[in-house]
Parts: C-alpha cells; structure tokens; sequence
C-alpha cells in the first residue's frame, strides 16, 4: 500500500483530495494547520479508517515534519497546504506570506533532507507535488490561454505568495535535484467549498433569500473545474508525470461570473423555489469591484491532456448540477462551517 504525505488535507481541495485516494487504496498520513478553512467534518467518513492519520499541525514546523517523515516513510508528499483566498490577502497579505512562501520553504527543508536519505528504487519513485494556481499568470486579454510558459504576473497577495512558492520548488529541483512536480490549476468548485468562495457563497446567501454580491460588471472570466476531475489530475500527474515539470490543469470551461451566478440561480429555482415565487436572480446585487481583479483567466491543458491523457470527465453543466444538489443536501455541513468565525461577510475591500 503506498504512503503519501499531503499537507492541507482538511481543506476544499486537499479535503476532496484525501478522500478519492484512501478510496483508492492509498494510506493518507494527513497533515493539517485547521485554520479557519480546515474543517475535520469533510473527513467524518474516515473515522476510525487505519488508512488515514490526521496530524494537526503546520508545515512550517521543522520539528514535527522531520519525525513524520522519518515515522510514516512516505512515497510522495503532496502539497496543497495554502492560505487561498485573494480577498483575505488584500485584507492581511502577512499570513499569505508566512504560509504560502515560508511554510513552503520549511517543508521542502525536510522533504529535501528526507529524500536524501531514502536509498535504491525507493529514492527514485519518490515525488513532491507542488499544487499551485493559474493567478499566478496575472490577468488576460479577450483572447489567448496561460501555458506553462506564460510568464508570471501575479496581481494580488495571494497570487504572488504562490508564485514565490512556485519558484521554490522549482529551486529546490534545480539546486538539490529534489523530484519535484508542479500543477497550476483554474477555479475548483464541488463538495465542501468552504463558502466564502464565489460558488458556495451564492448558494448559501441565495437560500437565506440575502443579496448576491457580484463585483464589477460580472463579466470577469474564469475556467471552472469540478474539484473530482482536479484530483484525478493530480493523480496523473503523481504517476506519469516528468520530475521538474508544469502541468496546467484546467476544465475548459470558461464562464463569465454573472453567468455562473445566473446558472445557481436557475438551479435553485428549480429545485428549491422561493416562497413568494421571485427568481432568485432577483437578488443580485452588483458591488464595487475588489482590488486588483483579473479580468480574465483560461487554461490551456494541452499538455496535461496528450502527455498523460488525462482530460476532464465533468461538463461545467454537470458539475454545477451536482455541486448545488450537494449542498442543498449538506445543510448540516454548511450550517456547521458557519456557526464559527465565517459569516458570509464582504471581505477584500482594502478599505
């Protein structure tokens, strides 16, 4: 049974993430900060599981990762440990910097230090995969796609704390020979969302019949990809993947916000029909746009696709369909994520 060590396990992604795999015969030891995005209940069906460990703690700590290192002997480690919301950045960039650049240096610390020290075959399976962002590109024009060539241009906080985690791993690659891997996904939606996001916010502020924020125009592009199909990426990538690449990963579905709110919307209508009959595009609410917001992002994963031959299983539709009927069906699970420090509030103003 393989052994991968993946930081921020709790989260949205790493949460998903966690689950497929110890689904898929792996042995999880999992490794996460519980900051106001981690969230154990996402991992509730694995209680008791002997193939998941939960570990609390940081990857910023050069005394715990060592032990778990030298204790659980990992094959891979998998990193999607990340302060990630860009208008929690612009409120306090200090935290994205800490976690995203110096958390990340101290981790490569001691996976470098760990590689080093495993001999034969097992040394030369061994990867570090790195999940980082498409918004590191920066911001396009009405046409054209990030390839793995595109140079960085990071625009917010958040952005540019994982473009320097980026570069990191790319150093230690180059430096220490470390076998590193490198993914730079579009915008993930799905199960567990925690919902301060675009996607999870309009649900839950559309069934509390509350306005629905939409910044600017509504006309900033990004690509969706349903959180399942990323994991599956992922795991290509792990597998298949060259030692020292970059792979995008995107779900070639380019969608205007104000269209992903109006399609919510739709759902919600259908399935969950307010009580005076009002669309629930009646409450959209257009707000001053935040700060330094990308127009527009799209994924070229071409390489993705004809080097592993991975490509997205879910149609934007489909995941949308599914992801709003997961939620309607997790109330519980919203409800628990909102009773502590997260109140739907605007952040990100910069004001």
């Amino acid at each position: 049974m393989p052994t991968w060590l993946i930081t921020g396990g709790a989260g949205f992604i790493g949460g998903n993430f966690v689950l497929e795999a110890v689904g898929k015969g792996i042995r999880v030891i999992n490794l996460d900060a519980l900051t106001y995005a981690g969230n154990l209940d996402t991992l509730a069906s694995l209680e008791g599981n002997p193939s998941h460990v939960f570990v609390h703690g940081n990857i910023g700590d050069q005394a715990l990762l060592p032990r778990l290192l030298a204790e659980h002997q990992p094959d891979a480690v998998v990193n999607f440990a990340a302060e990630s919301h860009v208008d929690r950045s612009i409120d306090g960039p200090g935290a994205f910097i800490q976690t995203n650049v110096v958390g990340t240096l101290a981790l490569l610390e001691s996976v470098r230090d760990y590689w080093r020290g495993l001999e034969g075959a097992r040394r030369g399976q061994f990867r570090f995969l790195h999940v980082s962002t498409d918004e590191v590109y920066g911001s396009l024009g009405e046409t054209g796609k990030f390839t793995e060539t595109t140079p960085y241009a990071p625009n917010s906080p958040y952005s540019a704390s994982k473009a320097a985690s980026d570069h990191l791993v790319r150093a230690f690659h180059h430096t220490y020979g470390l076998p590193v891997l490198t993914t730079n996904c579009s915008n993930n939606y799905g199960p567990y969302h925690f919902p301060e996001k675009l996607i999870p916010l309009i649900i839950a502020r559309a069934l509390a019949g509350e306005p629905l924020p939409v910044y600017g125009d509504g006309k900033n592009v990004r690509d969706w990809l349903y959180v399942s199909d990323h994991c599956a990426a992922i795991r290509a990538v792990l597998e298949k993947g060259r030692v020292g690449e970059t792979y995008n990963v995107g779900g070639d579905a380019e969608m205007q916000n104000i269209e992903v709110v109006e399609t919510i919307c739709s759902l919600l209508d259908q399935r969950r029909p307010r009580a005076d009959g009002q669309p629930r595009a009646s409450q959209i609410s257009y707000v001053a746009d935040r700060p330094g917001h990308d127009r527009r992002y799209a994924i070229d994963a071409s390489k993705l696709h004809g080097e592993l031959g991975w490509k997205p299983r879910y149609t934007f539709e489909q995941g949308i369909a599914q992801t709003v009927d997961w939620y309607l069906e997790h109330q519980d699970w919203v409800q628990r994520v909102l009773d502590g420090s997260y109140r739907l509030e605007r952040i990100g103003t910069a004001g």
